[in-house]
């Protein structure tokens, strides 16, 4: 060109409603190194008489500061490599002649067909198609992920007692007292806490664990009021990777394990400040956003894929659910009516459950507005099992997960205007130059690390075997003691029967009188109740230990002996003890079959319950004299 812009500059055409979708994200992205002017502009022609006029018809045209002209696929990509975060595109397209060849038909062939694209355009992104922020998204995330912490908190602070203190079920002194002296015999100094990690090896007292239980459930308020995200999020990590160490059996389900993989992303994600407010706080990290999305993809596409590759008969022929809501562990009064519809509609439900775990978690890789249904499908599925279950915070982590799919367009049009503090959503910087956050190499190095021990375990998970496998593997394994990286996939192989432990006390060995719990089922009569986000975990416990033999579960011999002995702790998370002056003599286990009643039978005589003894669980025992 004759006369050159003084800084690039894209033409386009101004009558293209496609054109003018994508050059307003395009503007986003380059901030002020390249102008944009459309074609009809009369400057156009005035200054690059050259080009002819049906040349800009045809494609976009970058007029750069040395008299140099681009056109179609190229010149987008030298557009975008303004942004240091696009120039990628540029390479591959200079690089790789088959990536340039396929960029510039794939140019051609909507260029041609510019309306079609139009309405895709608008169809998946809606009326924003620029790079949108997550500033009110990342708010209530971390408002929600408190919400969380807080309860999942309270709820052990209740318990720690009587299931890990030192006259608990499983006491974390004795056991850490056990532990060291292992490490010393074997001359296993610093790493013991690489192997255990848990600040129980200061201190493993009752006060320890309380205080442990209060500090974090203080932390997720502060983390609720938004003062100090970061340092509130590590030592909530911290805390709660320490009780789930300590706490063995008790602190061992999938929601532990969820909470402490998104609580240590999470930490990456949070600003740095120490109360950011809007207009000050640095934006979200993508990288991090996009990993938490990769986890709530792993969590729903997993859960569906072990249903059908355990190969459980009830998941292929779809009569899972029929058997699902009295045999879950704790199940609500809801999942007594639930059970009562009919086979048809169960089997429905359950190809339409697997449908959205195997399904839906691909529309998290879509445009906003697909991205968007994605979001309500998997959250929807978290609300009819919370209307239906009670799995402690499982759903509500879930849920504030799926936020994570939504942006900051979207919450501006939802949320009430106090609830909207003004962030800013436009010209956002690239993840290395934003200032007061999170240096851009420790988040690739975070970031690369948890990618590989989660693929390694991903790919465990669909029963995938390779030798290229073997370096993630070692990283998974390295990361296994801090639980962060973790498997998912709830009942994959569904319990046809309910089979629940009744203990009882005998003074004489004739007669018998049972331990009431305070959540499972017991008395025939009583009605299941709402617990979630509470998570009783003496009662799920029993759940899982009705699956084997006493054996198998030495807690529960730990925890009958605790009876015998009278535990203030241990009894504190009973509902009833039969004992009130003295403990028992002897204590055994009866195995009953329970299954809800019919409605007539409902009616009739009120319970919900009703139930068949079929074995001996444990013989009697007693305390040695």
């Amino acid at each position: 060109m004759a006369n050159p812009p003084s800084k690039p500059l894209l033409v386009f055409d101004g009558d293209c409603h496609f054109c003018g979708l994508w050059i307003r994200r395009w503007r986003q992205l380059t901030g002020g190194a390249v102008d944009y002017l459309p074609a009809q502009d009369p400057r156009i022609a005035e200054q690059f008489p050259e080009i002819p006029r049906a040349q800009f018809d045809t494609a976009v045209q970058l007029f750069t500061t040395d008299g140099t002209v681009y056109s179609g696929a190229e010149a987008v990509f030298r557009t975008l490599a303004e942004n240091s975060s696009w120039r990628w595109l540029l390479h591959g397209y200079k690089d790789f002649p088959p990536f340039a060849w396929l960029t510039e038909r794939a140019y051609r062939l909507v260029a041609e067909h510019r309306p079609v694209f139009s309405a895709l355009t608008r169809w998946g992104w809606g009326r924003h198609v620029e790079v949108p922020s997550y500033f009110l998204v990342r708010r209530l995330f971390l408002c929600a992920l408190g919400v969380v912490y807080f309860f999942a908190f309270l709820s052990l602070w209740t318990q720690v007692g009587g299931l890990m203190g030192h006259n608990g079920i499983l006491p974390a002194d004795q056991f850490m007292a056990a532990v060291k002296q292992q490490c010393d015999q074997r001359g296993i100094g610093l790493e013991r806490f690489h192997l255990l990690p848990t600040l129980c090896w200061f201190d493993a007292s009752n006060a320890s664990l309380h205080w442990q239980c209060a500090a974090g459930a203080v932390l997720s308020i502060v983390l609720i009021a938004g003062f100090a995200p970061a340092p509130c999020l590590a030592l909530l990590w911290l805390l709660f990777l320490s009780l789930t160490t300590i706490g063995r059996d008790f602190l061992g389900f999938q929601w532990d394990g969820l909470l402490l993989e998104t609580g240590f992303l999470a930490i990456f994600l949070a600003p740095l400040q120490w109360l950011p407010r809007p207009g000050r706080e640095a934006p979200p990290s993508r990288l991090f956003v996009w990993l938490l999305r990769l986890l709530l993809f792993k969590l729903m596409f997993s859960s569906g894929c072990v249903k059908l590759l355990s190969g459980d008969p009830n998941w292929r022929n779809l009569t899972a659910l029929t058997f699902h809501y009295q045999t879950q562990p704790l199940p609500p009064w809801t999942a007594w009516y639930a059970s009562q519809w009919p086979v048809w509609f169960q089997k429905i439900s359950c190809a339409a459950v697997l449908a959205v775990e195997l399904g839906a978690p691909f529309l998290i890789f879509t445009p906003r507005r697909i991205r968007f249904l994605g979001a309500t499908l998997l959250a929807g599925l978290q609300w009819l099992i919370l209307l239906t279950g009670n799995y402690a915070y499982f759903n509500w982590l879930s849920l504030a997960l799926c936020l994570l799919l939504l942006d900051d367009f979207l919450l501006e049009r939802v949320l009430p205007r106090r609830l909207r503090p003004g962030f800013p959503r436009a010209s956002l910087p690239p993840d290395h130059q934003a200032p007061n956050r999170w240096p851009f190499p420790l988040l690739a190095v975070v970031a690369a690390v948890v990618l590989a021990a989660s693929s390694f375990m991903f790919a465990m998970t669909l029963g995938i075997r390779s030798p290229m496998l073997v370096p993630f593997g070692w990283v998974a394994g390295e990361l296994e003691p801090f639980r962060s990286v973790n498997n998912y996939g709830l009942f994959a192989v569904m319990t046809t029967q309910r089979n629940e432990i009744i203990v009882e006390g005998s003074n004489d060995g004739i007669h018998w009188l049972p331990y009431e719990f305070k959540y499972k089922p017991g008395d025939v009569k009583r009605r299941p109740a709402f617990i979630a986000p509470f998570q009783p975990r003496l009662d799920w416990q029993m759940w899982f230990a009705a699956l084997g033999s006493y054996q198998q579960n030495p807690w529960f011999e730990n925890f009958c002996e605790r009876l015998l002995q009278g535990s203030p702790d241990v009894l504190a998370l009973l509902a009833k003890n039969p004992f009130p002056g003295h403990p028992p003599q002897m204590i055994r286990a009866e195995f009953y079959n329970y299954c809800f009643t019919r409605p007539a039978d409902r009616h009739a005589t009120g319970a919900w319950w009703q139930r068949e003894a079929i074995a001996e669980y444990m013989p009697a025992i007693s305390l040695r004299k």
